[in-house]
This record gives C-alpha cells, sequence and structure tokens, in this order.
C-alpha cells in the first residue's frame, strides 16, 4: 500500500432505508432506455430506427462531434421508441428487449499483446468508451488524449451507496481484466482507492496493477475527485481519466467474452423502499420493473436514479442511469410546518448545525427523511459551513461565486479543475441558504467547456 489518507471533513447523511445484503430478485424488464442526458456535453446523433431490430452490443447513438465513440444497446430486440424534447432534443432510446439476448459477437483478442492505439480502437468498436470520464469536467474521455494516471474508487461513501464488496464479489477475473485492459491507457499507473474499514475484506486489494491507498473519513472520501485531490490534484493543462468499479467489471467482461455485457446488481433502498435489499438487473432497467419495491405515501413519493445527494428524479416509469447501481425511494415533502425553523425539540428530523435536540445520545438513529428543503432559497450568506464538508483544498464560497459571476480566470485560480458536481453535493446539502450549488458547478464547467475548448 503506497500511504494512508485520513480526511477529517465531511458528513455522512443518517438516512434510513440501507439495503440487506441479499438478492431477493432477479429483474428482467420488458422495455430499456439509454439516455444521451445521461453523459455531459455530449450531442447525439442517431444509428437506429423506430421499429429497427438490434442486438446487446449494437450502437443506438454516437457522438456527432466524434462518431467513433458508440452508445450501445444492453440488450436485443425492438427499438420501440425514440423519444424528443423541445427542439427535438434526444432524450431516450427504448428497446424493446426479446425474452432471450441475442449479443454481437465480437472478435477475440489477445489484450496482453496490444499497443495502446489498437486498445482504444477494440474498446471503441465494443462501446465500452463511455465507461471512462475524464476530468476536468466529468465528461466522456477523449480517445486521442494519454493522461497522466487513472483513478478508480473502491469504496462508495455516499447515503445508502451499494456496497462494492458485495456487489462485485464474483466479478475478480473481470475486474484484473479491466485493469490489464486499461494499463495500456496510461503511463501514470492506476491508483485503486479503498476504505481503510474493511479494507481485506473484498475482492478489490487483490487486484494486481494497481497503486493502492487507504482512505478513511465521512462522505465524500469515497468520491474519486476528492480521492485525486489528494493524491495527485489536477493542474490546468493536465488530465486524468476516472473509471467506476462497476465500468471496470463491464469493461473485463467484453474482454473475456467478446460480448457487450452491461448487466449488474442494482441496490433498491430508501425511507419508502419495501424490503431494501439488492437485485440482478441490466442497465437502463425500467423502474415499473421494480414496483413492487415502492412504497405508498398520501403525499406521494420520489424514485430517484442513483443517491439522494446526486441522483436523478426518474419517476416510477423512468429509467435507471447509465452509471447507477443504485435506486433510492423517498417520500415527497409537499408539505409546510408552521413555525418549524424555530422547534428544537424536532425529534424526527436530522440537522448538521444541531439546531434540533434529536442529536442528544442519538449518534447511531436513522432517519426517515423527505424531499422537503424545510425553507426557501435565500441571500448568499459567507460562512464557513461549506469547508466543514468538503475535503479539499479549495475555498469553496469564492469558487462558487466566481462561477456565478462567471470570471473564467477566478474559477481557473479557485479549483474548477478539480471538482465536478458530485464533489460539492454536500455543500448543497449543508447550505443555509438552500442554494442549487451543483447547478452553479455544472453551469461553470459547461462555460469552461465552451470558452476553452
Amino acid at each position: 500500500m503506497s500511504e494512508h489518507i485520513r480526511l477529517k471533513r465531511g458528513l455522512n447523511i443518517p438516512i434510513s432505508g440501507e439495503a440487506s445484503q441479499k438478492i431477493t430478485k432477479t429483474v428482467v424488464s420488458d422495455v430499456i432506455a439509454i439516455k444521451p442526458t445521461d453523459f455531459k456535453a455530449l450531442t447525439p446523433k442517431l444509428t437506429v430506427k423506430e421499429g429497427e431490430e438490434v442486438k446487446a452490443g449494437q450502437p443506438l447513438f454516437v457522438d456527432k462531434k466524434r462518431p467513433e465513440i458508440r452508445f450501445c444497446s444492453p440488450v436485443s430486440g425492438v427499438v420501440s421508441e425514440i423519444v424528443r424534447g423541445d427542439r427535438r432534443k434526444l432524450l431516450e432510446v427504448r428497446v424493446k428487449a426479446d425474452a432471450e439476448t441475442g449479443y454481437v459477437n465480437f472478435a477475440a483478442s489477445k489484450f496482453q499483446q496490444l499497443k495502446k492505439g489498437e486498445i482504444t480502437a477494440q474498446m471503441l468498436e465494443r462501446g465500452l468508451w463511455p465507461l471512462i470520464k475524464q476530468r476536468p469536467y466529468g465528461i466522456i474521455a477523449n480517445p486521442e488524449d494519454t493522461p497522466k494516471a487513472i483513478f478508480i474508487s473502491g469504496m462508495n461513501t455516499a447515503p445508502l451507496a451499494a456496497d462494492w464488496n458485495f456487489v462485485l464479489q464474483n466479478e475478480f477475473s473481470n475486474l484484473q481484466t479491466g485493469i490489464e485492459v486499461l494499463s495500456k491507457l496510461t503511463n501514470g499507473g492506476i491508483h485503486l482507492s479503498l476504505a481503510t474499514k474493511g479494507f481485506a475484506s473484498g475482492e478489490l486489494h487483490r487486484l494486481n496493477g494497481v497503486i493502492l491507498h487507504s482512505f478513511e473519513g465521512k462522505h465524500p472520501a469515497g468520491n474519486v475527485g476528492i480521492q485525486i485531490n489528494s493524491i495527485s490534484p489536477i493542474n490546468k493543462g493536465e488530465i486524468v481519466w476516472t473509471v467506476d468499479p462497476l465500468s471496470l467489471a463491464i469493461i473485463g467482461r467484453s474482454f473475456n467474452k467478446n460480448i457487450y455485457d452491461a448487466s449488474r446488481i442494482v441496490a433498491v433502498t430508501g425511507p419508502k423502499a419495501v424490503n431494501p435489499s439488492y437485485v440482478k438487473t441490466i442497465q437502463g432497467v425500467c423502474m415499473s420493473s421494480l414496483k413492487e419495491y415502492f412504497g405508498t405515501s398520501k403525499l406521494g413519493i420520489r424514485v430517484v436514479s442513483g443517491n439522494v445527494l446526486t441522483g436523478t428524479n426518474i419517476g416510477e416509469n423512468g429509467f435507471l442511469g447509465f452509471y447507477d447501481n443504485q435506486v433510492t425511494v423517498l417520500e415527497e415533502g409537499n408539505y409546510s410546518e408552521m413555525f418549524g425553523w424555530c422547534k428544537p425539540f424536532r425529534l424526527k428530523k436530522f440537522s448538521f448545525s444541531h439546531s434540533y435536540w434529536s442529536w442528544l445520545g442519538c449518534g447511531k438513529k436513522k432517519y426517515n427523511m423527505d424531499t422537503n428543503l424545510n425553507g426557501g432559497v435565500r441571500a448568499f450568506v459567507v460562512s464557513d459551513v461549506y469547508g466543514k464538508v468538503l475535503p479539499m483544498d479549495i475555498y469553496p464560497v469564492y469558487l462558487f461565486k466566481a462561477c456565478l459571476a462567471k470570471d473564467i480566470e477566478k474559477m481557473e485560480n479557485l479549483g474548477i479543475y478539480e471538482v465536478i458536481e458530485e464533489d460539492v453535493a454536500l455543500c448543497e446539502y449543508v447550505c443555509p441558504s438552500k442554494i442549487e450549488i451543483q447547478k452553479i458547478i455544472s453551469d461553470g464547467i459547461d462555460l469552461m467547456l465552451k470558452e476553452m475548448a
């Protein structure tokens, strides 16, 4: 192990509904969808039409600017619907799945003997390239670049996150193949970060060909951006790539089996989840196939693809995100509470600032949280509250203000290359002004992509 890093700042949100470590069902969805909106800065170009038959591994659309980057169907079947939004923006490509999946069979390759350009070509052909993200900006990596290093976070500290050790318990050979493939793409090595607690309890610590790091701390210690900042901060002009363990397994499967196999184990979690547990399913699964796990409420429920901090509200008939292996079910907070702001006895409410008495003697208590903001947007309050939950060597308030002012020079100096939306999600959660900080960072990144391209 190269080093142990302890982060003192952060916050673990005590929300109820953690998935028990058991697989309760194999979910076969009649319809799946791949959504271009899951990818930042992507202009999609369709390669299929409604009614066309496809196989798993066949492209549904490509990147218009880089058509070699393909986005493939995870199932075989018929393209049932192409969903568009305003100005004919492509939102979803839906495929009605066959009862038995038929795959595009890729030519077997001895990847151990291939060079970078050949590995890149193979990954592009197999539809694997969207699994690699680039920092800065959190966009799909450019196949023509060579990153200074590749980073993988083998720990997930987000609220109710799926346990990587449980999800990947039978994937060691695929993970090792993925490491060997990715090692061809960089000269700076592959950095793998694991939690200090339970470091040797799973398969990830046995992987060869990686530089191991152990991290100790509260969320967002598991975010790869936080780990990069602690191990090798990104300077202007530098590029690093990131891959999550699920994507690593998919890459390894493709080279071991010579097909595009995007199956996954998904954690169904949240205060309104019935029997929160794990299910075996496929990329882009429809939430209607999971309805037996969703509770009910007079106020309504919200189904989120991902975790409560960074996930997307997709509704009860939406589709799982491309990178997600977690579904969170919450109650809608469509209510007002008289004098709620001055009730210190609110024992069922969690407060980061200890405004309520619920924190007394309840260190391990879990809360049935909902989507209520408990307040409205107000003026930007200058305080150190963001710094208490963001373990990065930046000045968050000034970075957010630079993004609002669209001052590119200040954004560069204050750390815009270091962060993406997920890294500041906790800042938004604890914000006393209820400001959408993730949106501010997203708009800042969009500005950088536009002006610095």
